[in-house]
């Protein structure tokens, strides 16, 4: 049997390149689940959920499809969406072309809360993100981590359609 290479042990320059990326995983969720949630009542998660719906052809998808968007188990994507049915703004349906399929239909209340919650959720990322960087700054932000992201799991990163992102 073949001896494991040693473990790897990131150099100081590399430390603090990961202290700054773990620190940054830390805040900025924090700061935009406490946005959503006191002016919107959702989650970042559950605001996300709702926004791929939202750009979905019939605001609908597959719940796995929509697991895969979110890179969660069906497990955490099921309790959001309970949670997301009990105020009104998601259903659920069987997926009338494939009876094993469960479908996520975004209600027009869920796309009024959307509608609502956008804005906002918006200018906060532009003021935490966008307004802290260059614009070269900004895309190679966007380039590092779809690298980095896509490191972790090779599935393609969302990417906006000419919408404005929604």
């Amino acid at each position: 049997m073949p001896t494991p290479p040693p473990p790897r042990i990131l150099t100081n320059e590399q430390l603090d390149v990961w202290a700054a990326v773990a620190t940054l995983l830390e805040r900025l969720p924090a700061a935009l689940d406490a946005q959503l949630l006191r002016d919107n009542g959702v989650t970042h998660f559950e605001h996300g959920l709702m926004t791929a719906l939202d750009g979905a052809p019939g605001r609908t998808l597959r719940l796995s499809t929509l697991a895969g968007y979110a890179s969660c188990t069906l497990s955490r994507l099921s309790r959001a969406v309970t949670r997301l049915e009990g105020k009104g703004w998601v259903r659920r349906l069987v997926d009338s072309s494939d009876g094993r399929f469960t479908l996520a239909v975004l209600t027009d209340d869920g796309h009024e809360q959307v509608e609502q919650a956008t804005p906002g959720h918006q200018a906060l990322v532009g003021r935490l993100v966008f307004d802290s960087l260059t614009a070269a700054q900004a895309r190679q932000l966007g380039a590092t981590a779809r690298r980095v992201a896509e490191a972790v799991d090779p599935t393609p990163v969302w990417r906006p359609t000419d919408d404005g992102g929604r």
